[in-house]
């Protein structure tokens, strides 16, 4: 059954359902599923997750990498750091998602958006929106984590907002040696530059990347860009 336009198109519309008619996300989610031909949106999202490609990035992570995922807003990059997440804790590991910008039941939303079970998850799964995150933060909340954790930073443009922390350079080298000492895969959200034009290009690139502050992209062992929920893997550093 092919569906009327790409998920992501589908979840915001079921977005605005919710706010203009004042009902719950997971309803206005269900509402736009049956509108597609689907008994439920976990349905509709299983048919979606056979052609998405978070099963093939998790494939090509490895412990240790520093990874930036980026995309213009809209475009699914949280989503797809969430996948991510799933991919790591099905495979017996832990999700780790530290946040600046959402709340955690935004961050619990998603989990029926992307069509997982939170309560298949809910021992292997942590939550920080602390105003505290940065990479000190960070290193000391992972201390006993295990091999093969991987820990989702959204985003990586405020890490350093809070003159008070370190510089952000700073801060990505000090997560790059942790996650190699403790084998943790680390994702950094990245926001890409409003200069960017899809007309020009299909995906973003590295030199889209916004960096309001300097920062050594090298530093990053695997990069990822989306556009419009597709994703594409490019060159590190």
């Amino acid at each position: 059954m092919r569906l009327s336009g790409p998920i992501y198109r589908l979840k915001r519309k079921a977005r605005l359902m919710s706010r203009e008619e004042n009902i719950p996300l997971h309803e206005a989610l269900d509402r736009i599923a049956a509108e597609e031909g689907f008994r439920g949106w976990s349905l509709l999202a299983a048919r979606a997750d056979a052609t998405t490609p978070a099963g093939e990035m998790f494939a090509q992570l490895d412990p240790g990498d520093l990874v930036l995922l980026g995309a213009r807003p809209g475009h699914g990059k949280t989503l797809m750091s969430l996948r991510l997440a799933v991919e790591a804790m099905k495979a017996g590991n832990r999700g780790i998602f530290f946040t600046l910008e959402d709340t955690e039941r935004a961050v619990l939303d998603r989990f029926r958006m992307i069509g997982a079970e939170f309560e298949s998850f809910k021992d292997r799964f942590e939550f920080d929106c602390s105003d505290a995150i940065s990479a000190d933060y960070i290193v000391e909340r992972l201390a006993s984590m295990s091999k093969g954790t991987l820990v989702v930073i959204d985003y990586l443009q405020i890490l350093d907002q809070n003159r008070q922390k370190p510089e952000l350079m700073v801060q990505v080298r000090a997560l790059r040696s942790f996650a190699r000492e403790r084998g943790l895969i680390l994702v950094f959200i990245s926001q890409i530059d409003r200069s960017y034009d899809p007309s020009m290009k299909a995906y973003p690139d590295l030199k889209d990347v916004r960096l309001p502050n300097p920062l050594d992209l090298a530093l990053f062992d695997k990069t990822f860009f989306l556009n419009k929920g597709e994703v594409q893997p490019r060159a590190a550093g």
